[in-house]
């Protein structure tokens, strides 16, 4: 199998465990959301979150080295000292997961009425520490499959644990289960999700009895790479998690914490989906670009967080029309307060998408300290901002709070990357693009509400999405080689029909060539 080919597989693959894992995890939780209620989906969220916290501290750099030096010893031939690598930062984990639990248990017996009350703790206590051991396990697990670029595990991870999760809901909604039985479904999928992992993994290990030492080079580049990374990792998942669950169970209710975890999961999930397999091929293309030089790597750039915006405008669009809509159709009246926080959420977080070529270029550039300042920045930022507006604020406090660190982060990382870089950003054609989006809401808001839940959120997609085609093409957004391409691929795979469209893109096309 040759590069693309391979490059191609492995895309597939992940897209699918990615997008599996998503939707069905989607599923489950508007199921338990609607079950519980903001109040118990809100209890049930700090833990889950709890549960995250601990798998992000105890595999912090860990994960991140096995799939870096994995892959390097297999690059140089060197399968012997694969195994000593993986025994050394089992017991690395170990040792933070030592210090995770014993923490948590601590935390939990100073301070576990107030964190979840009415519950039985005893319970939840030993939940969170079994899961917490149990999906940081196998996240190290799916690290060991992508040091051997093998996504193909994560793939048949997903596919098989994924649905038996969404079935054992099932059956304890159907019961009319506690919050606690949904906990423990969550526990027994963590299960899953180590057991299968470890069987799918331990293939591509190499025979137990090939091994050699590892050599000191590689023994402190390992234990150096780690540190650091673990402590980025560790900052980075205070920004970009939803620690406000946290806060707004300490300082307003639980409630709350429902409404913004509702909020947050759904737009950033949307966000995370729409740039797709673009946003994975960020970083390899980055560093592609810059061997070739600055120049070129820059106006890559450039051109990719123009394509990042026409990815996010439409559904950022969508998203603040038929806020009300779609948090009504999945989650029901009692999450009607999270319609406001989820267009919010999704209207700011849409800066950290645009980010992801800054990011790719500062990663792929090796700027990796000037990364950990800004996100060691944006954590004390957020943080001071939770505790300051949520203390006032309630749920309000908690959307301003994440939506101004996140506008704040984009915009400091792309200002970053253009400043190392010297691009020039197509403000221009961005302008183009929210101009189209803007029009394209318009239209929609004209539908909404005028029909029922659902067929209105179709109408007023299937408009919205025709509008924003029609104005990105009248205002000349797309470049001559663009619609090029595009026409070529509708002449490909749609034989040229409907004509009108074939016609519409051979007037775009000369229209733009004419103006270039």
């Amino acid at each position: 199998m040759n590069t693309r080919d391979q490059v191609i597989r492995n895309t597939l693959f992940s897209s699918l465990g990615i997008y599996t894992e998503y939707f069905l995890g989607m599923l489950t939780s508007v199921i338990i959301a609607r079950h519980l209620g903001p109040a118990e989906f809100g209890a049930y969220s700090l833990v889950i979150w709890l549960v995250a916290t601990g798998m992000v501290l105890t595999n912090s750099g860990v994960a991140s080295a096995v799939i870096k030096f994995v892959a390097e010893l297999r690059g140089a031939g060197r399968h012997a000292q694969i195994r000593p690598l993986l025994a050394w930062a089992w017991r690395v984990q170990a040792g933070f997961l030592v210090v995770v639990l014993a923490g948590g248990t601590a935390m939990f017996v100073l301070n576990g009425q107030r964190l979840v009350p009415g519950f039985d703790h005893g319970a939840l206590l030993a939940i969170l520490l079994a899961t917490t051991a149990l999906r940081a396990s196998y996240m190290l697990n799916i690290a060991i499959a992508k040091g051997y670029e093998n996504f193909r595990v994560t793939a048949a991870v997903a596919v098989i644990v994924a649905p038996l999760n969404l079935l054992l809901i099932l059956v304890v909604w159907w019961l009319d289960g506690p919050m606690e039985w949904f906990l423990g479904t969550y526990t027994a999928s963590s299960f899953a999700f180590w057991w299968i992992s470890r069987r799918q993994v331990e293939p591509l290990l190499p025979p137990p009895g090939l091994r050699e030492p590892l050599d000191p080079d590689l023994h402190r580049r390992l234990r150096s790479y780690t540190a650091l990374v673990a402590l980025t990792v560790t900052i980075s998942f205070v920004t970009a998690s939803e620690i406000e669950v946290l806060f707004l169970t300490l300082l307003d209710s639980t409630a709350s914490a429902g409404h913004f975890k509702v909020a947050f999961q759904l737009a950033n999930g949307a966000l995370l989906l729409v740039p797709g397999v673009f946003g994975a091929l960020l970083l390899p293309m980055m560093a592609n670009a810059l061997a070739q030089g600055h120049e070129v790597a820059g106006r890559r750039m450039a051109v990719s967080t123009t394509y990042l915006a026409a990815l996010a405008a439409p559904l950022v669009a969508f998203g603040v029309v038929f806020a009300e809509q779609i948090i009504d159709l999945l989650y029901g009246d009692a999450f009607a307060p999270a319609a406001f926080a989820f267009a919010f959420c999704l209207s700011t977080g849409a800066f950290s998408t645009l980010s992801q070529a800054a990011s790719g270029y500062l990663l792929g550039s090796d700027r990796q300290r000037m990364l950990m300042f800004v996100v060691l920045g944006g954590a004390v930022v957020k943080v001071a901002l939770d505790i300051g507006l949520i203390q006032r604020f309630g749920l309000n406090g908690a959307v301003v709070a994440y939506g101004a660190t996140s506008a704040l982060m984009g915009t400091v990382m792309v200002v970053v990357a253009v400043h190392y870089s010297g691009a020039r950003l197509e403000w221009g054609r961005m302008a183009r693009v929210l101009a189209a989006a803007l029009v394209a809401a318009g239209f929609a808001w004209a539908v909404r509400g005028q029909l029922g839940v659902l067929p209105g959120l179709v109408l007023g997609g299937a408009i919205l999405s025709l509008a924003y085609i029609a104005g990105t093409l009248v205002l000349g957004f797309w470049s001559a080689t663009d619609l090029q391409h595009i026409r070529a691929l509708h002449a490909r795979f749609a034989h040229g029909r409907p004509l009108f469209v074939a016609r519409i893109l051979g007037w775009a096309e000369r229209r733009a060539g004419a103006a270039a």
